[in-house]
């Protein structure tokens, strides 16, 4: 038989991105930048270890324009993969599966990782001002 002029299967360019999809992906997106995050959070921790000049060094870097970045980065990842992992556990108990509901809490894990990573960095950036 010859060969088929076409795709044996769709590719993902013909496919409109869902909110599922998009969640999907983040929820793995974040877990890998949690894992990269974790280990700043080792370099800082040991540079706390080390010397006064080796944790300037750290805290200079995190006080920095692109550690400020990757701290936000950080901690919205943080809340999302926690949301959105409490999520995967109310579908374990079968609640949640339908198509609206999907949606709902989709949606709502999206807005409860703004909120908590905004709630987290007015406290830090106060408690940091406050020393």
């Amino acid at each position: 038989m010859p060969a088929a002029e076409r795709p044996l299967s769709p590719h993902l360019q013909i496919y409109k991105p869902q909110l599922t999809t998009v969640l999907s992906i983040s929820h793995r997106a974040t877990g890998l930048a949690l894992s990269v995050g974790t280990i700043f959070l080792v370099w800082w921790l040991l540079a706390g270890a080390d010397s006064p000049e080796a944790y300037a060094e750290a805290q200079g870097f995190f006080g920095s324009w692109l550690g400020i970045i990757l701290l936000i980065g950080w901690t919205y990842s943080l809340f999302f993969h926690l949301c959105n992992g409490i999520r995967h556990l109310a579908w374990d108990t079968g609640y949640g599966l339908d198509l609206p509901r999907t949606y709902a809490t989709g949606w709502a894990v999206v807005a409860a990782s703004a909120a908590l990573t905004v709630i987290a960095l007015i406290a830090g950036f106060a408690q940091w001002s406050h020393a």
